[in-house]
């Protein structure tokens, strides 16, 4: 399966965000891809960051999301769509799931929440997910979640997910070692896919990347540049082996 990760410039608005989604699932189905996946909270912004946001407008998202499935039906891609999201609990940070069909198949919450953004009132979410798109089950973890919970990103390997995909932001750090490291450590520690998808920031040393079953980066787009980065994985070689082996009643 060809799956893409759209590495966007930060949007200076939720409209620009939007067209900028837009025009990267039209090159995506270009480029005959069945999946793209778009970095953390795109639609409007991720707040908290050094960047002005707009303030929460629900029927603007809304109208995104009913754009976005009609462009999913147009060029046969389904969509991974990270955003804000205001629910009956309050606030989140999700990824909705599109379907090619235009069918919206559910959403993954922000579960672990970076201490930072509790200034935000973000509540966190409950429950995680598999999703299903063709032949590909897969599951999604949310930045600091695939960082420093890597508990998210072993359920899916568990549950059946073949690849794990990671919307996040990551900008000038002091230890991006432990960043890019880490995208390895979700792959090989589970032996499934796994798959970053950053925005293009100025100095960042962290991009998005693809990483196989055995922990070999794959695919990795070039720091600063908005680009969509393309790769046919093969979902059979991610065996989940590792993962199926966890024993956790000796944890």
């Amino acid at each position: 399966m060809k799956i893409a990760l759209a590495q966007t410039r930060f949007p200076a608005s939720a409209l620009e965000g939007l067209n900028t989604i837009k025009k990267m699932i039209l090159e995506a189905g270009e480029k005959n891809c069945q999946l793209i996946c778009f970095p953390e909270s795109l639609l409007p912004g991720l707040r908290g960051v050094g960047y002005e946001i707009e303030d929460y407008n629900h029927d603007l998202q809304m109208e995104a999301v009913e754009q976005v499935r009609k462009l999913a039906v147009e060029t046969g891609v389904s969509v991974i769509l990270p955003m804000e999201w205001k629910g009956e609990t309050g606030m989140h940070i999700i990824a909705k799931v599109i379907s090619n069909d235009g069918e919206i198949l559910g959403f993954q919450t922000k579960n672990q929440m970076d201490p930072e953004e509790d200034q935000f009132n973000y509540v966190p979410g409950e429950g995680r997910k598999l999703f299903k798109v063709g032949h590909l089950t897969f599951g999604i973890v949310i930045c600091h979640e695939g960082w420093r919970y890597p508990e998210t990103v072993r359920w899916a390997a568990r549950k059946g997910a073949r690849i794990v995909f990671h919307p996040q932001y990551t900008g000038i750090v002091e230890n991006p070692g432990f960043y890019n490291y880490a995208m390895v450590s979700r792959s090989l520690e589970n032996n499934i896919y796994f798959a970053s998808v950053n925005y293009a920031l100025k100095g960042q040393e962290t991009t998005s990347a693809i990483i196989s079953p055995k922990g070999e980066i794959l695919a990795a787009a070039l720091p600063e540049k908005e680009e969509l980065l393309v790769y046919e994985i093969e979902p059979e070689l991610a065996t989940g082996l590792l993962a199926s082996r966890f024993l956790p009643s000796l944890c």
